[in-house]
């Protein structure tokens, strides 16, 4: 698959065209950022894991019935995807009290849920991915009422899969944010990543924190933490 045009580059990945409209190339880079860019790092083999990590994950979660903008992983650090247009509303869902969440309301952070929380977030960087509601995404044209049903229906699904995916590898889904997509025909697809940078992973056992918050807090261990976390994910169940 030969690389076109870069369309696009964030924080984490490349998107280039093809020779088919269709179909992107998204190349993951090493480079790591924490709040809203203000911390950036690096650490080889970043871009490989969080692609490794995706490219596992995304087949499984279309075969339980989420449909993806996945079609297949073309190197270390490349993806081929269907092509589409981002929707600018985050979906953020939390299982436990976590980060922005329990610094927000007073919440001690590791209090368990007894509800899962979905939040939407518009995508801006430059505003640091501020928390919205749903009438002010339909009143700003971000998206309509029923693209935001949609993206609450398949980021609950996406939970009630990987839910227990990560508990029978010893692992807790604090929370994690989806990005989505429409297709050409509008369908709206799941997009962007799933990853120890998008996701909070806490050791089930000893609550050991498995993800991008090692980095945003100092904690070390980072690319150990990655590493461990590739080796769980594509590992087989351990209970």
């Amino acid at each position: 698959m030969t690389r076109g045009k870069q369309l696009y580059e964030g924080k984490a990945k490349r998107v280039y065209a093809t020779a088919n409209p269709a179909e992107y190339v998204v190349e993951y880079k090493d480079e790591a950022t924490a709040f809203n860019a203000q911390k950036r790092g690096e650490w080889a083999g970043k871009g490989a894991t969080n692609n490794a990590i995706t490219a596992h994950l995304y087949p499984q979660l279309e075969a339980a019935g989420i449909p993806t903008h996945f079609i297949g992983q073309l190197s270390e650090r490349e993806q081929l995807v269907k092509a589409v247009s981002i929707i600018p509303v985050e979906v953020v869902v939390r299982n436990v009290a976590a980060g922005s969440f329990s610094k927000r309301l007073g919440v001690e952070e590791g209090t368990l849920l007894t509800h899962p929380v979905v939040e939407y977030c518009y995508k801006s960087d430059a505003l640091g991915d501020p928390l919205i509601n749903d009438d002010t995404a339909i009143a700003l044209g971000w998206a309509t009422e029923p693209q935001l049903r949609r993206l609450r229906e398949l980021a609950l699904k996406v939970r009630a899969f990987l839910v227990p995916y990560f508990e029978a590898r010893g692992v807790r889904l604090i929370d994690f944010k989806l990005e989505f997509g429409t297709l050409a025909d509008g369908t709206v697809v799941l997009a962007d990543e799933i990853s120890p940078d998008t996701c909070r992973f806490w050791d089930a056992e000893t609550n050991e924190k498995m993800d991008k918050d090692r980095f945003r807090r100092d904690l070390g261990g980072v690319e150990d933490a990655y590493a461990e976390m590739l080796r769980r994910v594509t590992g087989p169940a351990q209970r």
